[in-house]
């Protein structure tokens, strides 16, 4: 069967195995086994680039050209250790997030300061449609020249 989970639709599976977090970003499904219990999620930092790409650095949390600079308020110690609030640098960097902490799982968005640097020297991925006329055509036919992309939906 292609989607053996479904196969007992009534039948309670876990999302993660017991003690455990699940973050969702960037379309990826991230586990982790050292989390915080709470209305905020701490995890160590160490384990923020498998979440986000940012990695913690005297300078900030950087992710290639890009560094944040870091407060100690994302920082909280706790038992002897170091852990980082992932969800106060969400919202430092005004990233969307949503969580359900009773399941321990939570979902960020896109991450505005990624996208910004990304408008600037990116290109639009390739793609192609059918004109009006019927014609395929291809943003790579575009490629060194600038392109205006208008699209409408119905709904």
């Amino acid at each position: 069967m292609a989607h053996p989970e479904q196969r007992h639709p009534f039948e309670e599976t876990l999302i993660h195995p017991q003690g455990h977090a699940t973050l969702l970003h960037d379309g990826h499904r991230i586990s982790l086994n050292a989390t915080r219990d709470g209305d905020r999620l701490l995890i160590r930092p160490e384990d923020l680039p498998r979440v986000n790409g940012f990695e913690v650095k005297p300078q900030g949390a950087c992710y290639e050209d890009l560094c944040i600079p870091l407060g100690d308020e994302l920082f909280v110690d706790q038992a002897g250790e170091r852990w980082f609030d992932l969800t106060g640098f969400a919202d430092l960097l005004e990233q969307p997030w949503v969580a359900d902490p009773e399941s321990k799982v939570w979902s960020f968005a896109e991450m505005p300061a990624k996208r910004e640097g990304m408008m600037v020297d990116a290109q639009a991925p390739d793609f192609e449609v059918i004109d009006r006329q019927g014609n395929v055509v291809r943003m790579a036919d575009f490629r060194g020249r600038k392109a205006l992309v208008v699209t409408w939906s119905s709904w």
